[in-house]
């Protein structure tokens, strides 16, 4: 990771302390909640995820507009896939969807 994207998830982070330190809803909360008598230790954990986006270009844009199904990226196809759903092939318009297996996923087996 460059230092330039470094230097923006720092500033971020601080961007979101200040946001709670300088919360009014969250300062009256804080002070309800001392005056019942307890002291306030407030810890927050921010996780936060980066992925590279993938270019786009005018072409890419105007072929989702056009296809239903739309342009997929790595991640929708690796969610997809741990569905069991596999996309059409370019000859065939639907989808195979794997079914369940084992006879628990289909009550009416054997019956």
């Amino acid at each position: 990771m460059n230092q330039k994207v470094k230097n923006l998830i720092q500033k971020l982070g601080e961007a979101i302390h200040e946001s709670v330190s300088e919360s009014e809803n969250i300062a009256g909360v804080v002070k309800n909640i001392r005056d019942q008598g307890f002291d306030v230790l407030l810890m927050l954990e921010a996780t936060i995820g980066l992925n590279e986006v993938e270019a786009d270009t005018d072409d890419s844009a105007a072929s989702a507009q056009e296809d239903p199904l739309g342009p997929f990226t790595t991640h929708d196809l690796t969610f997809l896939k741990s569905l069991r759903i596999s996309l059409p092939d370019e000859d065939s318009g639907d989808f195979d969807i794997d079914p369940p297996a084992g006879p628990a996923a289909n009550p009416r087996a054997g019956a």
